[in-house]
C-alpha cells in the first residue's frame, strides 16, 4: 500500500475516534438488513424496496462494491452505498445512497463515512468518487463542495424522475453530480464577498432573481436556509426556489460558466470556466 493509501486509512480511523463511532465494511444478513432499515428511516420510505432492501445490498457486496456502517456502540447510526461505474476508460465509485440517523446530523458522522469511502476507494487503485445531491438542500451543497472539496460537474434535471420516498415523494428530482478526486489536495475555501447576486432570498422567503450583465465576474445563486422546511409549509415557494435555482445554474453553465463553491450562508458560486 502507498504513504497516500496508509494516509487515507489513518485520516479515516482518527476522524471516526474523534466523534466516538466505528466505520466497517457490512456483509453479513443480519448487518445489510440493520443497513436497509436505517435507510428506510432516514429517507422516510414505505418500503425498503423504495431505497435499498437488504438482497440488493447483499448482492452488491457479494460483486464487490461498497456498503459501509457507523456504529455507536452497538447501534447503527449512519451507512454508506457504492458501485463501481465507467466514464470511458476511467472507473470510479459512484456513491448512490448515503444516509445518518437525525440524531447524528452536523456531529460529523457523515464526515467519517465519506473518508472511509475514500480510503476504501484508493485501496482499489481508484482516484474518484462520483454522487449526485438535491441542489436546493444546503447542509449538502455546503458539506459536497466546501467540506470535502468536490467538484460540481453537471446540473441534471428532473434526473431520477418520480420518487415514492418521503423525502422525494411529489419533487422535481433536480440533482447536481460532483466528483470527489481523491488523490488532489482540496481547494481553499472562499465565500468571495463581492460576488454578484443572480438569485438572493427575497424578504417574503421566496427568490428573486436579477438581471447580470455577461461581463458580471464571480456570480452568487442562493438557495433557501431549509428547502425541507419549506416544502412542508409552502410547496409553491419551494417550487419557485427549484426553477429559480435551476434556470440560474443551467443557464449559466450552458453560458460556459462552472459552479466553484458554496458559501457559509447558502450560495452558489459561479465563475467563468477558464
Amino acid at each position: 500500500m502507498t504513504d497516500a493509501r496508509a494516509d487515507a486509512w489513518t485520516d479515516a480511523g482518527a476522524a471516526a475516534d474523534r466523534i466516538g463511532v466505528e466505520v466497517v465494511e457490512l456483509s453479513t444478513a443480519g448487518e445489510l438488513a440493520e443497513c436497509s432499515a436505517l435507510l428506510q428511516r432516514v429517507w422516510r420510505a414505505g418500503h425498503p424496496a423504495e431505497i435499498a432492501s437488504a438482497s440488493m445490498l447483499r448482492t452488491y457486496v457479494h460483486s464487490g462494491n461498497y456498503v459501509s456502517g457507523a456504529y455507536r456502540g452497538a447501534a447503527l447510526i449512519g451507512a454508506s452505498v457504492g458501485f463501481f461505474g465507467r466514464d470511458g476508460e476511467r472507473w470510479h465509485l459512484h456513491s448512490h445512497l448515503a444516509g445518518v440517523e437525525r440524531a447524528g446530523h452536523g456531529k460529523g458522522v457523515g464526515h467519517a463515512l465519506k473518508l472511509h469511502q475514500r480510503a476504501w476507494t484508493l485501496a482499489r487503485g481508484i482516484s474518484e468518487v462520483h454522487w449526485t445531491y438535491d441542489p436546493l438542500i444546503l447542509r449538502n451543497a455546503y458539506f459536497n463542495l466546501r467540506k470535502l472539496g468536490a467538484e460540481a460537474v453537471e446540473y441534471l434535471p428532473e434526473f431520477y424522475g418520480a420518487m415514492t420516498d418521503g423525502i422525494n415523494s411529489g419533487e422535481l428530482t433536480d440533482r447536481i453530480l460532483v466528483v470527489w478526486h481523491l488523490d488532489r489536495p482540496h481547494p481553499a475555501a472562499a465565500d468571495r464577498p463581492g460576488a454578484v447576486p443572480l438569485v438572493s432570498r427575497g424578504p417574503d422567503g421566496r427568490p428573486q432573481v436579477h438581471e447580470v450583465p455577461d461581463s458580471a465576474g464571480v456570480l452568487a445563486v442562493a438557495v433557501p436556509e431549509d428547502a425541507e422546511h419549506l416544502r412542508a409549509v409552502d410547496r409553491d415557494a419551494a417550487l419557485a426556489w427549484r426553477v429559480a435555482v435551476r434556470d440560474a445554474l443551467m443557464g449559466r453553465i450552458s453560458a460556459g460558466h462552472r459552479i466553484t463553491g458554496m458559501t457559509r450562508d447558502g450560495h452558489y458560486l459561479l465563475e467563468r470556466a477558464q
